[in-house]
């Protein structure tokens, strides 16, 4: 069976997920050389370093190749009414983004959200649209910076600084999870696809010492 995991972050929510950077194909700016979003990847430190923690990551990435995975995994969201992909990780396989778009297709009760990064490759792009047309279905392509900058019209989530980054981003969503220690205290805007984009804050030490490097 799939295993599912759920983060203290998302208010109790599910998701499913796989290991990160070794599923990441997007994370890559060029050889050795990973876009500056992923340089402070939070599912590389923490608790995602402990074993218990990236088995049933690891887990994943082969029981989803399974015949029975698409079945199992719509009969896991029964009572479930949001779901997000990939809290770590990205949909590293055309195949397993055509069974994820299947699962999204058969549970319509379920708001799913999926974050990736995988829109740069061309072969991948039918099947994303395929899902961004479902009306129980928010993915959201990610960009590179943390410094603010996006592409509007492409990307649905960026990473700034600090809070001020995002002051002249008109209709944009900021994510307060800061002020409520790292949670999202029932906010429900990565889901909401009327929202086109959604701002974050830069968290954690090493996502930091990125951005101080980055200025330099």
């Amino acid at each position: 069976m799939p295993k599912i995991s759920v983060t203290s972050k998302l208010d109790g929510i599910r998701s499913w997920s796989l290991q990160a950077l070794d599923t990441c194909p997007g994370s890559i700016e060029s050889p050795g050389v990973l876009v500056d979003a992923c340089k402070g990847c939070y599912a590389t430190t923490g608790n995602y370093r402990y074993p218990n923690v990236k088995a049933p990551r690891e887990f994943n990435r082969q029981d989803w190749q399974r015949v029975e995975w698409v079945d199992d995994m719509v009969q896991e969201l029964q009572n479930d009414r949001f779901f997000r992909w990939l809290d770590s990780g990205d949909l590293y396989s055309l195949a397993l983004a055509e069974k994820v778009l299947e699962v999204m297709q058969r549970t319509p009760w379920c708001m799913h959200w999926l974050p990736t990064r995988m829109y740069k490759f061309p072969k991948f792009l039918q099947v994303l649209r395929t899902m961004q047309a479902l009306p129980n279905v928010s993915v959201r392509f990610s960009a590179d910076s943390i410094n603010g900058e996006y592409i509007p019209g492409l990307h649905g989530s960026v990473i700034g600084p600090s809070a001020d980054t995002f002051q002249d981003h008109a209709g944009a969503s900021l994510c307060r999870a800061y002020e409520h220690g790292g949670k999202c205290n029932g906010c429900r805007a990565c889901w909401d696809k009327s929202i086109s984009l959604i701002c974050y804050p830069a968290h954690g030490q090493k996502m930091a010492r990125v951005i101080m490097m980055k200025r330099g």
